[in-house]
C-alpha cells in the first residue's frame, strides 16, 4: 500500500465525525426512516461526543459513501449492509418462517411465508434478543432489552402484527435466559437472577395474566431448557464451565430433582439442543459424556436410562466424527430426527426416519452454518444457512413431499457474491505437539495489488469455548476483496475439535492458548503464502483478551493490534462478572474468590505486562457492557498512551457486549479496516 493511501486512511481513523441516511428505533417504539441511496450518501444521527479524559472517538454525524453498486473493490459499507435471515425459526404448522434482521438499524423480527417468500417486519421497538412461536402458530412471544444490557422484559404480539402486550418487564439485575412455551401454549419457563442479583433460579410464567412462580431456587448457572409436552417435567442444566454442564429432569408437580449426568471430569449435553418425545417418555440431547465429540443420545424417563443412538445412523460408513447440533423432531409423531454434524466448522445435514432409520437423501445446501426448526405435527423442515458466501438463506424442505422453498434470499447490497471467498481448513502443528485449526482465506488474483505475498489479519474469536466457522463475515470478506490475507485460528480451547481439546487451556494453563497464535503465525510462514511479517491480530471480548495478551508477551509477532471490549485484569474482570459468565469463570479460570487465584492473575494478566507492548493498538467498548467493564479497556488505553504507544479508543455509548446497532457498525468498521490497513501498509 502506497504511503499517500496509508494516510489517507490514518485520517479517516482519527476523524470524530459521522453519515449514512439510517436512524435506529429510539426507545419508546417510534421508528424513523432508514434510506439507502444507491449512489452512496446517506446520514447517521448517533447523538453528540461526550466528553471523556481518555480522547476517545465517539459516533456523531459524519458523510458515507457505500460507492456504486457493482465497483470491484466494494466500499465497506456494502459488506456490511449485505444481510441475511438471523435465527430463522419455523411456524408449528410449517406456514411461516420467523427471523430477525436489522434492516432498520436494529435486530426486529420479521416473518416470511414460506411458499411466497413475501416478508413483513413485525417488531419495531428495542432490539430484539430472541423469540418462540406459540404452539398455536398465531403469535411469537420475544425478549428485548435496552442497548445490550442484557437485562430483557418479555412481550408477546400477533403474527399479524395486530396486538402486542408486555408480558414481563425488565427488572434491574434481572438476566433472564428463556427457555421454552409448554404445548397448550400457557405456560412460559424461564431462568433468571432477579431474585439476589447472581443466582439464576427457574421461574414459570402464566402467558395470559403474566404472573410468575418461582419453582426452583438455583445457584449460579441454572438453565430451564425444555419442558415435557405433558408439562410435568423440565429438563434443567447447570452450567459447570463455558464448554460443560450438568444435567437434571425437574419434577413440576412434585418439585423433585433427579440428576440425570454430572459427570468429573466435566461434559456437554445441552448445547445441541433438547428435544422431547411427544408422548413425553424421553427426550434426545446430544452428548460427548463418552467420548470427544458430541453425539445423539435418548433418554428414557420411566427407565431412567441413557441410550446412545446407534452410530451406524447417525455417521455413514467412512465419515468423520464431528459433534451433533441442533437436534430436532419434525413429522406427525416426531418421526424424523434432523440435525447437523459440525466438521471443522463447516455444516452436514442429517435427516433420519425414525420408523426404519433410513437416513433421507438432503437437496444440495449452500455451505456453511446450518440452523435448524421443525416440529412435530408438520413434515416441513426450514434450515437457515450462514455461510462464507451466503448472509443467511432459509430453507424449508418438506420432508414427505420433498418439496423445496426458499422462504428468504440474501440482500448482497450490491455485492458479486461470485467474488467471495471460501477458507480453508489449515492444521498446524504446536510446539508442544497439539494439533491446532483455523480457517484461511486467501485474497485469488483479481483483489492482489502486487506480486508480493499478502499480508495476514488474525481474526480470534471470542469465548474462550467458540469456535470460528465458515459463516459470512463481511469484514473478512472486505480485507480479502482488498487483497489481505485473513486468518480465523481455533486455538487449544475452541469446542468442535473434541472434549480434551477445550480443556487444554483451563486455568494455569490459559497461557498456552496465546502461544498457539504465534505458533500458527510461524506454520504460515513454512507455508509460504502469506507475508508473516506484515501481520496484524485483531479480536473481541475474549478474543480481545488474546490480542492484549499475545501482544505484551510475545513482542515483536504481530505489527498491530486491534482489541475489542477485551479483558486486560482478569483480577477485576472475574470479580465484577456479569452473573452467566460467573457461572462458567471457575472451571475455567479458577474461583476468584481464593488468593491463590487472585495472585496467579495479578501477575499473569495483560495490564501487568502492558509495558511491553510495542505496536499500535485500536481499542472499543461500549459503555452499557454487563460483561466486561468497559475500564478493562480504558486502563488498556492509559497504559499504552502513557509509553508513548499509539492507542486510539473508540467509545460508543449506546452499545453492549457487541456493535447491534447498524449505525454503530458502519461507524466503527470503517475506523478498524483504516487502522488496519494503514499499519500493513508496505
Amino acid at each position: 500500500m502506497n504511503p499517500t493511501l496509508a494516510a489517507s486512511l490514518s485520517a479517516l481513523l482519527l476523524s470524530s465525525c459521522a453519515t449514512l441516511n439510517l436512524t435506529a428505533p429510539s426507545d419508546d417504539g417510534s421508528t424513523s426512516s432508514y434510506i439507502e441511496s444507491s449512489t452512496g450518501d446517506a446520514a447517521i444521527d448517533a447523538g453528540a461526543a461526550v466528553d471523556d479524559p481518555l480522547d476517545a472517538i465517539v459516533p456523531e454525524l459524519e458523510t458515507i459513501s457505500v460507492g456504486l453498486a457493482g465497483e470491484d473493490p466494494a466500499d465497506i459499507g456494502r459488506y456490511l449492509l449485505a444481510r441475511g435471515a438471523g435465527a430463522p425459526r419455523l411456524s408449528p404448522n410449517g406456514n411461516h418462517v420467523a427471523y430477525r434482521s436489522n434492516l432498520t438499524g436494529v435486530p426486529q423480527i420479521w416473518i416470511a411465508d414460506v411458499e411466497s417468500g413475501q416478508s413483513r417486519q413485525l417488531t419495531y421497538g428495542n432490539g430484539v434478543t430472541f423469540f418462540r412461536w406459540a404452539p398455536d402458530s398465531t403469535a411469537l412471544v420475544y425478549g428485548a432489552d435496552n442497548d445490550g444490557n442484557e437485562q430483557e422484559a418479555y412481550y408477546r404480539i400477533a403474527l399479524d402484527g395486530s396486538e402486542e402486550a408486555l408480558l414481563l418487564p425488565a427488572v434491574t439485575g434481572g438476566f433472564r435466559a428463556f427457555g421454552d412455551i409448554s404445548a397448550d401454549g400457557k405456560t412460559a419457563v424461564f431462568a433468571s437472577t432477579e431474585r439476589n442479583g447472581l443466582d439464576f433460579d427457574i421461574y414459570l410464567a402464566d402467558l395470559d395474566t403474566a404472573e410468575t412462580m418461582r419453582v426452583f431456587d438455583g445457584t449460579y448457572g441454572y438453565q430451564a431448557r425444555a419442558l415435557s409436552p405433558d408439562g410435568t417435567k423440565l429438563v434443567m442444566s447447570e452450567t459447570v464451565g463455558e464448554d460443560s454442564d450438568n444435567l437434571y429432569l425437574l419434577d413440576l408437580e412434585s418439585g423433585e430433582v433427579e440428576t440425570l449426568s454430572a459427570p468429573s471430569p466435566r461434559a456437554n449435553h445441552t448445547d445441541g439442543g433438547v428435544v422431547w418425545l411427544p408422548d413425553s417418555s424421553g427426550f434426545y440431547v446430544s452428548t460427548n459424556l463418552d467420548g470427544e465429540f458430541a453425539q445423539l443420545n435418548l433418554y428414557n424417563v420411566e427407565a431412567g436410562q441413557r441410550f446412545p443412538v446407534d452410530p451406524a445412523l447417525t455417521t455413514g460408513e467412512g465419515e468423520p466424527i464431528g459433534d451433533h447440533v441442533d437436534v430436532n423432531l419434525c413429522g406427525e409423531d416426531g418421526r424424523y430426527l434432523a440435525f447437523a454434524v459440525n466438521l471443522d466448522g463447516f455444516f452436514d445435514l442429517k435427516v433420519i426416519d425414525r420408523t426404519n432409520g433410513a437416513s433421507l437423501p438432503m437437496p444440495r445446501l449452500p455451505e456453511g452454518v446450518y440452523n435448524l426448526s421443525c416440529h412435530s405435527g408438520s413434515s416441513r423442515l426450514a434450515v437457515g444457512i450462514n455461510g462464507w458466501r451466503t448472509p443467511g438463506d432459509v430453507y424449508v424442505i418438506d420432508l414427505e413431499t420433498k418439496d423445496v422453498f426458499q422462504a428468504y434470499a440474501s440482500d448482497y447490497a450490491g455485492l458479486n457474491p461470485n467474488r467471495l471467498v471460501r477458507p480453508e481448513s489449515v492444521r498446524i502443528t504446536a510446539r508442544d505437539g497439539v494439533d491446532l485449526q483455523g480457517l484461511l482465506y486467501l485474497p485469488d488474483d483479481a483483489s492482489r495489488t502486487a506480486d508480493d505475498l499478502p499480508p495476514i489479519i488474525f481474526q480470534v474469536h471470542g469465548g474462550p469455548t467458540a469456535q470460528s466457522m465458515a459463516n459470512f463475515d463481511p469484514i473478512v470478506q472486505y480485507h480479502v476483496d482488498r487483497g489481505f490475507a485473513v486468518f480465523e485460528p481455533n486455538v487449544r480451547g475452541s469446542t468442535g475439535f473434541g472434549r480434551t481439546y477445550v480443556t487444554l487451556d483451563d486455568r494455569e494453563k490459559r497461557r498456552d492458548s496465546v502461544r498457539d497464535l504465534v505458533d500458527l503465525l510461524e506454520g504460515l510462514r513454512a507455508d509460504g503464502r502469506v507475508d508473516v511479517d506484515r501481520a496484524a491480530v485483531t479480536g473481541g471480548s475474549y478474543g480481545g483478551y488474546m490480542v492484549n495478551a499475545v501482544l505484551a508477551l510475545y513482542p515483536g509477532t504481530f505489527k498491530a493490534g486491534v482489541s475489542l471490549f477485551g479483558v486486560s485484569d482478569w483480577v477485576t474482570a472475574l470479580q465484577v462478572a456479569s452473573p452467566a459468565l460467573k457461572a462458567s469463570d471457575r472451571i475455567e479460570y479458577g474461583d476468584i474468590r481464593e488468593q491463590k487465584w487472585i495472585d496467579f492473575y495479578t501477575e499473569n494478566s495483560p495490564i501487568r505486562l502492558a509495558d511491553q507492548i510495542d505496536v499500535p493498538v485500536l481499542f472499543s467498548h461500549g459503555e452499557m457492557d454487563p460483561r466486561i467493564d468497559i475500564a478493562e479497556t480504558e486502563v488498556m488505553v492509559r497504559a499504552l498512551r502513557a509509553n508513548g504507544i499509539e492507542a486510539p479508543f473508540v467509545r460508543i455509548p449506546d452499545e453492549g457486549h457487541g456493535w447491534r446497532k447498524m449505525k454503530n457498525r458502519l461507524f466503527y468498521f470503517r475506523r478498524q479496516v483504516a487502522f488496519l490497513e494503514a499499519q500493513l501498509a508496505e
